[in-house]
């Protein structure tokens, strides 16, 4: 048997992305072949992360309806874990008990974070808080830059020391659609603020007396054969229009752009778009870590 060619860190990280069944041939020389369920490449993989010798980061995005959390080694995202407000406290110290060798975590809020829930994060790892005095790779050049959002400067951040030398949209399509734009001497200009999926389905209900409250759907026609079907229409193929245009917009005056499209509903409206996108729904998340090392050096 040749244990040379094993290489079980790769394969089983490779694997457990896939997340599905997964085919491991350990080498050309083993005869039999092993399936081993995603399950079980989760576990191993984890067990190697946890075994390895580097300090691992925690990213935390508190956002309007849900929280999301990464384990980052190094430039890695090891483990990602989404999670309803109410079960953060719970949440949190199973991740941190599971995952010894989180040292930092970095935290970016747009919505409210327990304090019982930040006391438990500074009693178990060295915390940094992001806010308006934190260092930023990016000169603000926002009229009103005390009002940016936390998550819109994070993600500029992130495009910034991603993306260097280029000019850069950022979309994030979350609770709102939010447009942040950096030229290529990284000058953050500003960019606009529009309601998300969610938000259209439900003024629709709530602003009318008879329209009904729907859940996203991909509509099967741009003209709408019914109530529902028109509803579909005008929420999914209008924020779909109003991304392309903006997008547009933008290639008018800055032919050298990088799109970057990122929040929960990223990956849907990625399929449906006409422009060129870079579509990374955990954006936020990775721009945290890259902000992390970068305040470490300039704070």
């Amino acid at each position: 048997m040749d244990f040379q060619s094993i290489a079980l860190p790769s394969e089983l990280r490779y694997l457990y992305q896939t997340r599905q069944y997964c085919l491991l041939i350990a080498g050309a020389n083993i005869e039999p072949i092993l399936y081993f369920p995603k399950q079980l490449l989760k576990k191993i993989n984890l067990y190697i992360c946890k075994t390895k010798n580097f300090d691992m980061l925690l990213t935390i995005d508190v956002g309007n309806s849900r929280i999301k959390v990464a384990v980052f080694e190094e430039d890695k995202l090891i483990e990602l874990f989404v999670f309803e407000h109410q079960e953060a406290l719970k949440k949190i110290s199973e991740i941190v008990s599971f995952f010894p060798k989180i040292s930092n975590a970095i935290y970016s809020s747009v919505g409210k974070l327990d304090v019982e829930v930040l006391e438990l994060i500074k009693s178990k790892v060295k915390i940094k808080i992001i806010n308006h005095d934190s260092s930023f790779p990016f000169i603000n050049k926002y009229a009103t830059p005390n009002t940016l959002g936390i998550d819109r400067m994070v993600l500029s951040a992130g495009a910034t020391l991603k993306f260097p030398n280029q000019n850069r949209l950022i979309i994030d399509a979350g609770t709102c659609v939010t447009y942040d734009f950096i030229d290529k001497d990284n000058s953050y200009f500003g960019g606009a603020i529009s309601p998300g999926i969610k938000l259209r389905y439900k003024s629709l209900h709530d602003y009318t007396a008879k329209l009904p409250l729907l859940t996203i759907s991909s509509p099967s026609n741009f003209i709408g054969d019914s109530t529902n079907n028109s509803i579909h229409s005008g929420v999914i193929n209008g924020l779909c229009y109003e991304i392309d245009g903006f997008i547009s917009q933008y290639y008018l005056k800055y032919q050298d752009l990088t799109v970057i499209l990122t929040g929960g509903d990223a990956d849907f409206l990625a399929k449906r778009l006409k422009s060129t996108i870079f579509a990374n729904s955990n954006f936020l998340l990775e721009s945290l870590n890259l902000l992390s090392i970068y305040t470490e050096n300039n704070d």
